[in-house]
């Protein structure tokens, strides 16, 4: 079976296609100085709805999710943007958990696996 990979980096790709399965990378903001966790979450959505769409598919067919916070405080926040992007009756199995991120300027970030 073919593997296909998008924006491919030195250390890791952000996008990774093989048989009917889109994997992608811990996606964070762009630019996240001083931004919120709403403005962060957004972004990476937008993100990963263009990975996913590259990739041939979209978040209906999203099969898992884990999000990392660096604040459980910011849960609610976080949620009440992934609650208006996700698809309803399509929701992928999900965990959230607390962590340090790379840089203490990210406050939020996503991964996810779907379906093609």
């Amino acid at each position: 079976m073919t593997i296909q990979r998008h924006d491919v980096g030195p250390r890791m790709s952000k996008c990774v296609v093989h048989g009917d399965t889109v994997y992608l990378a811990g996606i964070v903001a762009d630019n996240p100085k001083g931004k919120s966790v709403t403005d962060q979450t957004k972004d990476i959505l937008a993100q990963i709805d263009n990975f996913l769409a590259k990739a041939g598919t979209d978040k209906t067919k999203l099969l898992t999710a884990n999000i990392w916070i660096t604040d459980m405080a910011n849960f609610a926040e976080m949620n009440a943007v992934w609650d208006t992007w996700v698809s309803q009756g399509n929701t992928p199995a999900r965990a959230t958990v607390e962590a340090k991120l790379a840089t203490p300027d990210y406050k939020v970030e996503i991964m996810v696996v779907a379906a093609k």
